[in-house]
């Protein structure tokens, strides 16, 4: 008798469901040009952090010494691991590179940035953060880095993975020649989200339908702008508010299947500043 009435509610169950599962919200929405997205850089859309990438060329081209490369090989390997950002450390890179800085062409640095690309940068593209962004190009939307790293490397990385732009650090020049300061602050934290919030001001967006891509808890003021927060290879604290919130999760540093939250979709301190000041930041600190 259990087996019979296991049976018939089996066949009945299968009658009376949908043939077809519903199908999930359309995301990015196609034709949608009041709909943008922001990718943060590193460990978001690249594995490991692009100063350090872009101090590895600097080094090949003598800007600093032999001493200070184990000290920056360190630092890589540190930030892979824990994909934290030392919001200290930022600073002291910031205030060691910009004596460092001064004086070298704008030009000069621009074109250091393309080697340095194509030499360490290229291959460490994550191949699924770059399939969401491109998901939104493909539905004619515009899509942004924004980053604390020198915006003249976030540039190169944009223009080469065929992005809208990026917004970054700027370096002041007079002249093409680096002087030595920032224009403004270091684009972190609280920074990103106000120069989202202005890019969109001027680009006419609806912040609600845009989208923003990230892996640290740094950068949840810029998340909490949007409509669609990602949470890209998530550091503790941002997967833990991610989860509280509902936001979406996706998880590119294993092979096991990215987690999912929510709705599912489809799927400067100057160019040399940034690069020189993570390979010479702990040297400083420890004179």
């Amino acid at each position: 008798m259990a087996g019979e009435a296991s049976a018939e509610a089996a066949r009945k169950s299968s009658q009376d469901a949908p043939l077809t599962a519903p199908e999930e919200p359309q995301f990015p929405v196609i034709g949608d040009i009041s709909a943008a997205a922001f990718f943060d850089l590193d460990n978001t859309v690249m594995q490991g952090a692009a100063l350090f990438h872009f101090g590895r060329g600097l080094y090949k081209r003598k800007f600093f010494e032999t001493r200070d490369l184990a000290r920056f090989a360190w630092q890589q390997a540190w930030f892979r691991l824990a994909g934290v950002e030392d919001p200290e450390h930022m600073q002291d890179a910031r205030d060691s590179a910009l004596s460092i800085v001064k004086g070298h062409r704008v030009a000069e640095l621009e074109s250091i940035g393309e080697e340095i690309y194509d030499e360490y940068m290229a291959d460490r593209i994550w191949p699924g953060t770059r399939a969401l962004a491109q998901a939104h190009l493909d539905a004619g939307q515009k899509v942004w880095l924004v980053t604390a790293a020198p915006v003249e490397i976030a540039q190169v990385i944009a223009r080469r993975l065929g992005l809208t732009g990026a917004l970054g650090t700027v370096a002041e020049s007079v002249d093409g020649v680096y002087t030595g300061k920032l224009v403004g602050e270091p684009l972190h934290g609280p920074a990103k989200a106000e120069a989202v919030r202005a890019l969109a001001a001027a680009e006419g967006l609806d912040l609600s339908r845009c989208a923003a891509y990230s892996d640290s808890h740094n950068d949840i003021p810029m998340l909490s702008l949007v409509g669609h927060p990602y949470a890209i290879n998530p550091d503790a604290k941002l997967r833990r508010h991610a989860r509280e919130q509902d936001w979406r999760l996706r998880d590119y540093r294993t092979g096991r299947k990215a987690a999912k939250v929510g709705i599912p979709a489809a799927a400067g301190v100057g160019a040399v500043a940034g690069g020189t000041a993570a390979a010479i930041a702990l040297s400083r600190r420890r004179r």
